[in-house]
């Protein structure tokens, strides 16, 4: 349920903590760091800070809506058309740091949400509120912690 979703997502910084940064996931191409500078690019997304505009069709997005708020586990080596088939190389000069800054961005999403009748742009699926968010981040994040022997 949702509490246990906000509960997974607050606890999330600290299961990234033990991770070394160069270990490689299960799948794909991100080392841990990489996956972690990459949460906290998907959460910006969420707290309204990145804009993406992407020219969707209607169809595109009910699809992409749909599928974003199911119970359906993202697949793995699932590719974002928005990102570089080549990860972005690590921003942040150490493991701990790229944490701390995934913790930043955690932290500014709730603070953000708040209000609750606020909502912020996904760029695949339209317009999305604090549960829609609470429920995709936590099917992201479980994705990366499956790719990297988390859970």
């Amino acid at each position: 349920d949702m509490s246990d979703k906000v509960a997974y997502l607050k606890s999330f910084p600290s299961m990234l903590r033990g991770l070394d940064p160069m270990a490689m996931g299960k799948w794909g191409k991100m080392n841990a760091q990489q996956m972690v500078e990459h949460l906290t690019y998907s959460t910006s997304v969420a707290t309204g800070k990145v804009h993406q505009n992407k020219e969707l069709t209607p169809e595109l997005t009910e699809k992409a809506r749909k599928f974003f708020l199911s119970d359906k586990d993202f697949r793995e080596n699932t590719t974002n058309h928005l990102l570089p088939v080549e990860p972005y190389k690590v921003r942040n000069p150490s493991m701990e740091d790229a944490v701390n800054e995934f913790e930043t961005e955690l932290n500014a999403f709730f603070s953000i949400f708040q209000n609750s009748q606020r909502t912020t742009i996904n760029p695949f699926a339209g317009e999305f509120n604090f549960e829609q968010w609470v429920h995709l981040l936590h099917k992201h994040f479980h994705h990366h912690a499956r790719q990297f022997g988390l859970e």
